[in-house]
């Protein structure tokens, strides 16, 4: 914000220069390109602190999954917000087109898994929790459970489960 408005007063006193220039006053172009310097150099700055967010928004999406924890949301303009609704919905798109009927997950592995199965505790009551198998399990604060990795990942960045390290 502080930039943007360093940039209006800026082009503000610029406009009333040029005016003053083209009357005559000559003296005043190099001062009219050094603050057209000044903005040009101002707006890179603003264009790479939003690309910046955009990158690390990009990230929240693969860290967190498709639902972003409040505290994270709350720090997020409207746009921000919206930008990220399109992306999760546009990766969304490209993981169904990917991998057969079912789609192809690309979010669930990050890291190479040492092993297929995990050991977990339970940080908050879920409810029931189905496995591929058919089997369910019920997910209660304080429990602990073995179950597949590629299923409990989503949980565990939502902060529902806890990876148990032996």
């Amino acid at each position: 914000r502080q930039a943007l408005e360093e940039m209006r007063a800026l082009y503000e006193r610029n406009q009333a220069d040029v005016a003053e220039a083209k009357s005559g006053r000559t003296d005043l172009i190099f001062l009219i390109r050094f603050r057209h310097c000044c903005l040009l150099r101002n707006q890179r700055c603003v264009l790479a602190y939003l690309y910046d967010r955009l990158l690390r928004i990009r990230a929240l999406r693969w860290e967190y999954g498709s639902v972003l924890p409040n505290t994270i949301q709350f720090h997020m303009s409207a746009e921000e917000v919206e930008w990220f609704n399109r992306y999760k919905k546009s990766l969304a798109t490209y993981m169904r087109s990917v991998g057969g009927e079912e789609g192809l997950d690309l979010t669930q592995d990050v890291k190479p898994p040492k092993s297929l199965y995990i050991e977990v505790r339970c940080l908050r009551d879920y409810g029931e929790f189905e496995i591929d198998d058919g089997t369910t399990v019920l997910l209660k604060k304080n429990s602990q459970h073995f179950l597949p990795r590629w299923k409990c990942e989503q949980l565990i960045r939502q902060g529902v489960l806890e990876h148990i390290l032996s």
